[in-house]
C-alpha cells in the first residue's frame, strides 16, 4: 500500500505513512518472513515505497496492513485473492467516505453563502414603504370641503 497522498508541511516529520523500515525490520515487526513480504508485494497486497536503488521501505501503516493480512489469512482462513479484494474494498470505502465528507463541506458552504445572500436581499428592502392592505370597497362618499376664512 502506497502513501495516501497526504502532504507534510515539514519534510522531516514522521507520520504513519513515512517509509522508514527496511524489509528485515518490517518482517520482524510484522512477525512474518521477509520472503512472505516479497510475495505480498508481488501480489499487490502490501506495496511498500521504493528507494532510488529499488529497495523496499515499509511505513508503520504498511506494517499494520501486513499484520491484518496475516490475521485474515491465519485466523479467518481467507485466501490471498480474497484478502486483496477486502483491502481494495476497504480502500474504496475510505476514499468514498472522504469524498462524502468533502461534498458535505461544500454543501454546507453553499448553504451558508445562500443564507448570507438572502439576508443581504432582506436588508436591502426599503423601510419607508408601507405594506399594502386590501381595503373593502364601500359605496360611501366622502366630500371634503376646505374651511373658508372669514
Amino acid at each position: 500500500m502506497e502513501g495516501t497522498g497526504r502532504r507534510r508541511s515539514n519534510p522531516y516529520e514522521l507520520t504513519d505513512d513515512s517509509p522508514v523500515y527496511v524489509i528485515s525490520v518490517a518482517a520482524q515487526l510484522s512477525g512474518l518472513h521477509p520472503q512472505t513480504l516479497r510475495q505480498y508485494d508481488r501480489l499487490g497486497l502490501v506495496s511498500p515505497d521504493r528507494t532510488a536503488g529499488r529497495g523496499r521501505r515499509y511505513s508503520a501503516r504498511d506494517i499494520e496492513l501486513l499484520r491484518q493480512v496475516q490475521q485474515l489469512s491465519q485466523d479467518e482462513g481467507i485466501n490471498l485473492a480474497g484478502i486483496k479484494r477486502i483491502i481494495e474494498l476497504e480502500n474504496q470505502v475510505a476514499a468514498l467516505s472522504a469524498r462524502v465528507a468533502e461534498l458535505q463541506s461544500v454543501v454546507e458552504g453553499a448553504a451558508a453563502a445562500m443564507q448570507q445572500r438572502e439576508a443581504a436581499v432582506h436588508a436591502s428592502y426599503r423601510r419607508d414603504l408601507v405594506p399594502y392592505q386590501d381595503v373593502q370597497q364601500t359605496s360611501a362618499l366622502v366630500v371634503w370641503r376646505p374651511k373658508r376664512d372669514r
